[in-house]
């Protein structure tokens, strides 16, 4: 269901009341979609199936050894505290 910004504010208890057993209610605003309200049901099942950004960088690529063993050989950059 769309509720209008103005409704949803004065009838909130009502908005939340329908998420929870109808599933999530829109919000609009100026006549845009704007906000969704959600029963904490339906935003944990999101939140679960969506790995975290974390995640999605250790699942990259693996380096292979090569790789591994030219970035450990590099030379060490020059220190700013080291004169010459």
């Amino acid at each position: 269901m769309e509720w209008q910004l103005q409704d949803a504010k004065n009838q909130f208890s009502k908005v939340v009341d329908k998420a929870r057993t109808e599933g999530p209610q829109v919000v609009t605003r100026r006549g845009q979609q704007t906000a969704v309200v959600l029963s904490i049901e339906d935003y944990n099942a999101l939140k679960s199936g969506r790995p975290s950004f974390v995640d999605d960088l250790l699942a990259g690529p693996a380096w292979d050894d090569a790789l591994v063993d030219a970035i450990e050989a590099r030379p060490e950059w020059p220190r700013r505290d080291v004169t010459l």
